[in-house]
């Protein structure tokens, strides 16, 4: 590629993929970097992978496939060793009586080509072009599956043989690892291992939305279960009854916590793991992403002496990552700060953690009474789920502690008739509660495939009064590095509803949501749909994604 720069960009400018000025700046940026000019064009926006590699392939007289249509061709692949095909990063498409049709990742690797033709002395090599990012990630996955064929085979095994499953060299063990590594590598949040009638189903939470990783045969689920649950220190004769454990694994050097959760189903146990990655949660609170004034209102009502802070949100939106967040922001040895929590997810410095245990009877309301007894400065409660937790968190604002929680919600407003439909009186809701915070997580579009494009007239006029001056929108495409999903990681989208004076005295009257929510915007809230259609102007994520997580 470096030695058809010229040709390339007269190739491109030809199609009116780019302009000559364009494609020169991406030169210049290649010369001083050492960035393929092709890279440097992906890495600006002007073109995507796609286009790139269409036009290097056409440079080159190839003909262009798209590997997400064809794959790799699973038999050809059978006669090479899998170090081979790695090594000269080859991908095998296809044969007929003549050729055998490879791609490469890099199509002007002589060496590589020679390798792969000696493997096939009657026939001819014929080379195609792709994108070299797929062919990574084909032969990585390929790679994947030969290792868990491997391993289910010495499964079958170790069942036949009645080998125990305990040892961490089982093969039981391996592919627990293996369905780890890929969950992690792939930025799952939770992994789902299902029975079914004749299999065994692994899918990862990856940016929200659910994905099948891996497929296995029914027979393999006992074992790949009961392995499970001895790791998470759980009854494994117990199939009947719920169960919840905890378990760490090394990922690549670093140190990962699992939350497990067992459910029994029609046909065997539903398991859930929660990855649990400090690095993630025990963030800044700056480093949230909280839109410039939510932060500062949000950061305003943590130096409260005194109150209730909630945060609301559906299962799942990063309500306890803000949460941690925000214990962070507010520790220091001159502050007694307790939490109760069901579960106690991560440790944090200077901070005094209790988890609820039901089966002892330890519940939110009898730690929290011994709680108070403690002297505390701050409390944090991880969810008020009942009328009596939530009349001790309001007790302990009224007299002097700022106390921090969860409670579920639509939206910020939603909190304040929460709080009175579970008991507590407007006139004790009022005086206590100083803050609310609703989030929710949108997927961000991934940077290296999004598109520019105009949404239509009817669109543009649904949204157009929270649209700021020259709006920019994109759209998901997809591509390798997003796994064809267009999307790429999530960032959080907030409102802030703080309790002015005008605001605290018409809860005191009982006002109406609507009547609320008119004090609050004069006092500039902005709501959650809001701060999403700011980032869809921006180009962080797509009207679609708004709309399915947050409404008008």
């Amino acid at each position: 590629m470096l030695t058809l720069k010229t040709k390339l960009g007269d190739l491109l400018i030809s199609k009116g993929l780019v302009t000559a000025a364009e494609f020169d700046s991406c030169l210049d940026e290649s010369k001083h970097t050492g960035i393929r000019v092709g890279e440097v064009l992906i890495q600006k926006g002007y073109l995507t992978e796609d286009q790139v590699y269409r036009a290097i392939s056409e440079q080159q007289g190839l003909d262009f496939i798209d590997l997400n249509d064809s794959g790799i061709d699973t038999k050809i692949a059978s006669k090479v060793n899998i170090s081979i095909l790695t090594k000269y990063s080859a991908l095998p498409i296809d044969e007929d009586d003549v050729h055998v049709i490879f791609t490469f990742k890099d199509p002007l690797d002589l060496t590589a080509q020679d390798a792969v033709q000696r493997l096939f002395p009657k026939k001819m090599l014929k080379i195609v072009g792709s994108n070299p990012s797929l062919v990574e990630k084909y032969l990585k996955q390929y790679e994947i599956n030969e290792s868990i064929k491997d391993i289910t085979n010495d499964i079958k095994k170790e069942i036949a043989h009645d080998t125990s499953i305990n040892s961490d060299a089982s093969a039981v063990y391996k592919l627990i690892q293996v369905i780890v590594q890929t969950a992690v590598y792939s930025r799952a949040s939770d992994i789902h291992i299902e029975p079914t009638e004749k299999s065994c189903i692994v899918r990862a939470r990856i940016d929200g939305i659910l994905k099948e990783i891996f497929s296995f045969e029914q027979e393999i689920y006992p074992p790949l279960g009961s392995r499970i649950k001895l790791m998470g220190h759980l009854d494994i004769a117990e199939k009947r009854k719920p169960q919840d454990g905890r378990f760490s694994l090394n990922v690549n050097k670093k140190d990962y916590d699992f939350r497990l959760s067992t459910l029994p189903t029609t046909h065997g146990e539903s398991l859930v793991l929660r990855i649990l990655d400090e690095t993630k949660v025990l963030i800044n609170l700056e480093d949230l992403g909280m839109r410039k004034e939510n932060f500062r209102r949000f950061n305003a009502s943590l130096k409260s002496a005194h109150g209730i802070i909630l945060l609301t949100g559906p299962t799942g939106s990063g309500k306890t990552t803000t949460l941690y967040a925000a214990l962070n922001a507010i520790k220091g040895v001159d502050k007694k700060i307790i939490t109760v929590e069901d579960p106690v997810e991560y440790s944090v410095g200077m901070v005094q953690q209790v988890q609820v245990n039901e089966k002892a009877g330890l519940h939110f309301s009898t730690v929290l009474r011994s709680i108070l007894r403690q002297d505390p400065d701050i409390i944090m409660i991880g969810e008020i789920r009942d009328k009596e937790t939530l009349k001790i968190a309001v007790q302990s604002a009224l007299t002097g502690h700022l106390v921090l929680s969860t409670l579920h919600t639509n939206d910020a407003l939603g909190a304040i008739t929460r709080m009175v439909d579970m008991g507590i009186e407007p006139y004790l809701v009022a005086p206590s509660l100083i803050a609310v915070e609703g989030q929710r997580l949108v997927r961000k579009l991934c940077p290296h495939c999004k598109e520019a494009y105009m949404p239509s007239a009817s669109a543009i006029s649904t949204i157009e009064q929270y649209l700021p001056e020259s709006p920019i929108f994109f759209k998901p495409i997809g591509c390798e590095k997003c796994s064809n999903t267009g999307y790429l990681g999530r960032e959080m989208i907030s409102e802030v509803l703080t309790i002015n004076d005008e605001l605290s005295a018409a809860i005191t009257k009982g006002a109406t949501k609507q009547e609320l929510e008119a004090i609050a915007k004069a006092d500039g809230f902005e709501s959650l749909f809001q701060d999403g259609i700011n980032r869809v102007a921006t180009g962080i994520t797509s009207l679609e994604e708004v709309y399915r997580v947050s409404r008008l």
